[in-house]
């Protein structure tokens, strides 16, 4: 006779940590994989026009790097990053106005990883963070996950008001401010020059880390440019200025960097040493031969063309799409442009209802960090044709009115 041995009952394992089940995903992750049906004309996301990567050039430097150089492309590299790269970065850096030295870099896996390793080095639980209102979706999700306590700063269409900043700092005692001054992600807005250096004076008068996030600076489609508050003498020692490759090379690339004081970029260093040792050698050492061998400012310059008739081809509809009533942006540059609807409307509620019309937009409430001003969305008008944009805001406004 057989004796059946009894199946042991299995214990329950250890739960997540309480960061991963508070912090959600991104919406707008999500409302992608809703609509990727090739017949949904989306305006959703903020991805760049894949057909004016210069695929050839980049194509090209990958060949030269693994040609010339294999054993170097394909083997581990220093944390801080490639010295050719770090210094062609400074290059342009020094030449838009800010003296920028290669050590004052460190090259990151996107520039969203920079801003995953400064929340690391600067942010403990129950710190306080500032940030614009409404703010760019995915810094929320960084500093939800550090445990920070998230605090938007008051502003108008101009971006965020630096007296409002000051009696913030004053009554939070808050860690930084994170800011995106130029081309907003998500309204497309850009902080005026006498902000910016009122903004630098609060940082040196009351002690604050700045977080300057520019991805978006050099797709400029019209007036002139803005200095980064990282310029503005006051606040030097204290501005951390964030930069990638995404939106004006290719987003594959996953290049971004960090200039920062000593101190802090030192403690960046050692928390990407924990991420991920380092960023892709090849990437790098292609990008840096790139921008020997290639002009990407001329690049830039034809991807800002297009752009540009793009968003016009979006001004030009959204006053027959949207609902009597309706105010948005103009950006001058960037990717995104934002409206605000009647206050009777409820963009989240009527994205399902609008998404069967072939068309998605991003609601506007996940980019707040308090109150939500329900009837926002943000529109992204790179990705389609100016044909595509009619058709789409045509579909829009079915929606809207259905």
């Amino acid at each position: 006779m057989t004796v059946t041995e009894p199946v042991p009952t299995s214990a329950p394992l250890p739960p997540l940590a309480a960061r991963a089940r508070s912090i959600g995903g991104s919406p707008v992750r999500d409302i992608l994989a809703v609509t990727a049906r090739p017949e949904v004309i989306n305006f959703a996301g903020g991805l760049p026009a894949p057909e004016l990567f210069d695929q050839e050039g980049v194509a090209a430097a990958f060949r030269d790097v693994l040609a010339e150089t294999p054993g170097r492309a394909l083997q581990y590299s220093t944390t801080e990053g490639e010295p050719g790269l770090r210094a062609a970065l400074a290059e342009r850096t020094a030449v838009r106005g800010l003296a920028t030295d290669a050590d004052d870099i460190l090259i990151t896996t996107g520039s969203q990883q920079a801003l995953s390793l400064l929340a690391t080095a600067l942010v403990e639980p129950g710190d306080t963070v500032l940030v614009e209102n409404p703010c760019y979706l995915a810094a929320l999700q960084v500093f939800g996950f550090a445990g920070a306590r998230v605090v938007a700063v008051p502003g108008d269409e101009e971006g965020l008001d630096p007296e409002a900043l000051e009696e913030l700092v004053v009554r939070e005692r808050p860690k930084l401010l994170y800011t995106v001054p130029t081309f907003q992600n998500p309204t497309g807005r850009t902080l005026p020059a006498e902000r910016r250096a009122a903004v630098a004076c609060v940082a040196a008068r009351r002690g604050l880390w700045i977080v300057e996030d520019d991805p978006y600076g050099e797709l400029r489609f019209e007036g002139e440019r803005v200095p980064w508050i990282a310029s503005y003498e006051q606040a030097r020692d204290r501005v951390v200025l964030l930069g990638s490759f995404s939106k004006v090379m290719a987003p594959g690339l996953r290049l971004g960097w960090l200039r920062a004081p000593g101190e802090l970029r030192r403690a960046c260093v050692v928390a990407k040493q924990a991420a991920d040792l380092h960023t892709a050698t090849v990437n790098q050492l292609a990008a840096t031969r790139y921008l020997a061998d290639r002009d990407l400012d001329a690049h830039v310059e034809r991807v800002a063309g297009v752009y540009r008739e793009r968003r016009d081809a979006m001004l030009g509809g959204l006053p027959q799409a949207l609902p009597a009533g309706s105010t948005w942006t103009r950006p001058e540059g960037g990717m995104f442009l934002w409206a605000r609807l009647p206050s009777s409307y409820d963009t989240t509620e009527l994205l399902e209802k609008v998404v069967r019309h072939d068309v998605a937009y991003v609601p506007g409430a996940p980019f707040y960090a308090g109150e939500a001003d329900r009837s926002t969305l943000r529109l992204c008008f790179v990705t389609q044709t100016p044909g595509e944009i009619g058709e789409g805001l045509r579909r829009l406004g079915e929606g809207l009115r259905g």
